[in-house]
């Protein structure tokens, strides 16, 4: 019998709807919820959790379908059920709160119980059994003993909920450090840093699970550019960079037979991912893979970000324009299943020959990898493939070709993975970025219109009265946005700009930039707050400065108005950076590795970007874009400003144009002669 839908079924997350028909009472996070918790006395029990999460889908089934245990649950509590992808401002409390009284990291799905007056934690914890099994107790004990202390010893959890508001707050503001003067010494401990934890046999950094960690990745691109250009090239961050990208793009981490990465691998050797994909993780790992291919000259590279962005287009693109935010790991009720295969299987599908090539290549002729199935790796060079079979490499390369195709074709028609089909504003950025910056460096003009398609839709739909909003399904635009969301999006403007230029995107760049200094700036200590200054009233205002799966809000937001300080001439912009700087100065200096965002903006504080503003007509103005585009540097903007474009903002109004081409660079308040020949251009 079907049961009647509770709270959630109106909810634009498809992670709440998947939840709308539990016998459980949920409701989403809302005025309603919290009030009925104050009315009723009854403490609020929180889970977190995404429609990707594989042990999301495992407590939901074992628990929050069972009659028995919602009644439990319905009983002595308001349950409330949040998308950690809806609101991040929840889950980075609730997370940190998590760590404080468990002293460890949390996870997803995470369970935290709240007092219901002011929703402080007394209880925290992740994912709970049903029945007693690996060493812990069944969730309705959990409950039940959690309930009956509340109810019994609410003086000890008034003070302990005294001592965890202290200790989050000191997490969140730190004392500020405006004399300390900035140095490079932590992107000099951070190289040394990453080098510890470096994977010298398989890549990549520390034990299993394996995570990409784009942010520390490119920070090894830039520290290895640097070197070079100093003249003390340090090929050991450019072996360790090199390696971990190929290792990843070999491995089973990325989709062999359709592009995209998988969100981590759950061995060492890279072979077998944790199946669900994050647009999250694939917009700045396309970034990367399209700068290094680029820079490095790499054709592997570049491929594999050609793949990826054909994956976004085909995958995870809405009619709208925006991306969509997650594949799940599971189909048919299991993980992976859409992507693994039998040797039958695919014997089936290919010629003898075929077949030949593609057991070699995967390695079919060992011991299946993934639960008596394979799991695509690439194991042998095209070169050794040739060597081995005696055909030319050119054959090979036309033969791997078809298998992806037949293999791409058949698999297509399984059951495919769910998709999470809301637009998030912030993971959007993160993929226009990629989009622009990989179309801009690979000569793919499909990529920089998807990226113009997607910043058209945020600017038309997601953008009302002036303010951003976090996310949008089924017509349904909603949620007051986040740090994450402005700056991600300016970074991402600045990018797509120098792919295409469009007037509008540089006026929306600054109209962004201005919203986060009137209402996420911290004008006392410096710093940028997650929520804004009229957001919700929650437990705690974080303000953080670490990088997670994504660049941290206040890295991206120290790096990316600097460069549009830079480029306007706007000192307010360069000025709150600077600050910003010196305010995390104590903890990027504790832990560099973590903080590699905010060692991006403190390279760029140090040694101010350059930048170059073309001016012209086309042919030649894309002529000499695409002169700077082949000489890509990761500290230079290159701008081609149609000489149509009039009226531009602060100091790009004095870029005048001429009856010729021309180009003028500046660094920092030092700029050079105007360049009026395209042989003068590289520099």
């Amino acid at each position: 019998m079907t049961q009647p839908s509770n709270r959630l079924a109106s909810q634009t997350s498809p992670y709440l709807q998947q939840h709308a028909d539990n016998p459980v009472h949920w409701q989403p996070w809302d005025k309603q919820a919290l009030a009925i918790a104050q009315q009723t006395g009854k403490p609020i029990l929180l889970s977190i959790g995404y429609s990707a999460c594989h042990w999301c889908h495992v407590m939901a089934h074992e628990s929050f379908e069972n009659e028995e245990i919602a009644k439990v649950m319905n009983k002595l509590f308001i349950n409330i059920k949040v998308d950690r992808e809806e609101r991040p401002d929840l889950d980075k409390i609730y997370q940190s709160a998590h760590h404080l009284l468990n002293q460890r990291g949390g996870g997803w799905p995470l369970t935290v119980i709240l007092t219901p007056e002011e929703q402080i934690p007394f209880f925290a914890g992740t994912y709970f059994p049903n029945i007693p099994k690996h060493g812990m107790p069944s969730f309705t004990e959990i409950l039940e003993r959690v309930e009956d202390f509340y109810q019994k010893n609410r003086d000890d959890i008034n003070k302990q909920n005294e001592s965890l508001l202290d200790a989050l707050n000191n997490m969140a503001n730190l004392p500020a450090s405006n004399t300390q003067q900035l140095t490079s010494f932590p992107i000099d401990s951070c190289r040394q840093q990453l080098a510890k934890t470096y994977d010298k046999e398989f890549g990549g950094f520390g034990d299993a699970p394996k995570f990409p960690h784009p942010t520390n990745l490119e920070f090894l691109l830039r520290h290895y550019l640097a070197t070079q250009q100093s003249g003390q090239a340090d090929d050991t961050s450019r072996s360790m960079l090199v390696d971990t990208l190929t290792a990843m793009a070999n491995g089973g981490l990325y989709d062999q037979l359709g592009g995209g990465f998988c969100r981590y691998c759950v061995d060492q050797q890279w072979a077998i991912p944790h199946f669900e994909k994050m647009l999250y993780d694939n917009g700045p790992l396309l970034s990367l893979y399209a700068q290094t291919g680029a820079i490095l000259d790499n054709a592997h590279f570049k491929q594999i970000a050609v793949e990826t962005g054909e994956w976004v287009m085909r995958e995870m693109t809405s009619p709208e324009g925006g991306y969509y935010s997650t594949l799940d790991a599971d189909s048919e009720g299991e993980e992976g299943t859409f992507y693994v295969w039998h040797c039958k299987q695919i014997k089936e599908l290919l010629t003898e020959q075929e077949y030949l090539i593609a057991e070699q290549r995967f390695g079919l002729n060992g011991t299946a990898n993934f639960e008596g199935q394979w799991h695509l790796n690439i194991k042998t060079s095209v070169a050794d493939i040739a060597k081995q079979l005696e055909l030319s490499e050119s054959e090979i390369k036309t033969s791997l070709n078809t298998i992806k195709e037949k293999l791409f074709a058949q698999r297509e028609q399984r059951i495919h993975p769910g998709r999470d089909e809301k637009i998030l504003t912030a993971w959007n950025a993160l993929m226009i970025k990629g989009m622009a910056i990989s179309g801009r460096l690979l000569q793919q003009d499909n990529f920089i219109a998807s990226a113009h398609k997607a910043i058209d839709f945020i600017r038309s739909t997601l953008f009302k009265d002036n303010r951003l909003l976090a996310t949008y399904k089924d017509g349904n635009a909603h949620l007051m946005a986040y740090l994450d969301d402005y700056v991600f999006l300016i970074d991402a403007l600045l990018e797509s700009l120098q792919a295409s230029w469009r007037d509008k995107d540089i006026e929306f760049a600054i109209q962004l930039g201005d919203i986060v200094m009137q209402h996420f700036y911290d004008n006392d200590n410096g710093g940028f707050y997650f929520t804004a200054n009229d957001h919700e009233n929650l437990i705690l205002r974080p303000k953080p400065l670490m990088d997670e799966a994504i660049p941290s809000g206040n890295g991206i937001a120290a790096y990316t108005l600097n460069r549009l300080g830079h480029l306007i001439g706007e000192q307010r912009y360069i000025d709150a950076a600077d600050t910003t700087l010196h305010y995390a100065w104590r903890s990027i200096s504790e832990i560099p590795h973590a903080h590699a965002a905010l060692l991006f903006a403190l390279d760029e504080m140090l040694k101010p970007p350059a930048m170059l503003i073309i001016r012209g007509k086309d042919p030649e103005l894309t002529q000499w874009q695409q002169a700077c585009d082949k000489n890509y540097q990761l500290n230079k903007l290159a701008f081609a400003i149609p000489n149509a474009s009039i009226n531009l903002p602060g100091l790009l109004d004095a870029r005048k144009a001429t009856e010729k081409t021309c180009a003028y660079l500046c660094s920092g308040t030092s700029c050079k002669p105007v360049i009026t020949s395209m042989s003068d251009l590289i520099v």
